[in-house]
């Protein structure tokens, strides 16, 4: 069976080594807000929705050669939102890449701990290339030229639009049959398109990509130590409890225990990564 067409991606949570650092990165470059903090945690967002949790671990080091997070993608609303996130990137001479995958024009960049950061636009659907009837991912050059000149002299950045939301996460993972076997038996996400051995991706109701995870820099590897800058969870939110319960029952039946969280569930892949089960 596979997971309800209307699942997305919701809040991921990661711990990072100065709280006060990583807000101002994540505030005044990146432009998400502050929605609630206390106790070295701190909730962040652009709209309405968490996007992001960061929890304070003092002194922790950047997570690299270990599963985890590969990077997290924010979904801006347009294409003009997208330029004017490039245009204060480049104003704000931050270290980014950028490329066009067809069904999206995305840019890269990664916060003080490492960790990865996206921030992309999709195309509409009815312009997403497909071969043989299926969908074509690549990786071009962004027209950065051609997407700045949508900026006006009277546009402001104001940080990222209040439609912003998770659009995708990409995880590192130790292997790719084992991590494609898991999120498409149990988790129930539709298999889109592999780049060999190395890189798959899945996804609900014939997105492009929820799930991105790849082997390049984590083939064969453990979880990050527990001094690391790593990542907590990320969150698969389900429409309504009986999908949620359809998911976490194929997680029951492989021998996977969910846990409480808040309301919600907690449950691990086969690399401990976590995964929270919420519902709209």
């Amino acid at each position: 069976m596979t997971i309800h067409p209307n699942t997305h991606m919701g809040a991921v949570a990661l711990s990072v080594a100065d709280l006060s650092r990583s807000l101002d990165f994540y505030q005044h470059i990146i432009g998400l807000q502050v929605r609630q903090q206390a106790d070295g945690v701190a909730y962040l967002g652009a709209g309405t929705a968490d996007l992001l949790i960061l929890h304070e671990q003092k002194g922790a080091k950047p997570a690299s050669g270990y599963t985890g997070l590969f990077h997290m993608a924010l979904l801006v609303p347009t294409q003009h939102n997208l330029a004017l996130v490039l245009h204060h990137l480049i104003q704000a001479d931050i270290d980014l890449g950028a490329s066009d995958h067809g069904v999206s024009e995305a840019l890269y960049l990664s916060d003080p701990d490492g960790h990865g950061i996206e921030i992309y636009r999709d195309r509409p659907r009815a312009e997403w290339p497909m071969r043989h009837g299926e969908l074509v991912m690549g990786t071009a050059q962004l027209n950065a030229r051609a997407l700045l000149a949508s900026i006006q002299p009277q546009d402001v950045w104001q940080g990222l639009d209040t439609g912003t939301t998770m659009g995708h996460v990409h995880l590192r993972v130790a292997d790719i049959p084992t991590a494609k076997q898991f999120y498409t038996q149990i988790i129930g996400f539709e298999p889109i398109l592999d780049y060999g051995r190395q890189a798959t991706f899945v996804s609900a109701g014939g997105y492009h990509h929820h799930l991105g995870m790849n082997t390049w820099e984590s083939a064969g590897a453990p979880p990050p130590p527990a001094d690391t800058a790593a990542l907590h969870y990320y969150t698969i939110v389900l429409p309504n409890t009986a999908a949620r319960d359809e998911v976490l029952a194929r997680c029951t039946a492989a021998g996977i225990t969910p846990t409480r969280h808040g309301s919600d569930h907690l449950i691990r892949d086969p690399f401990q990564i976590g995964i929270v089960l919420a519902v709209d």
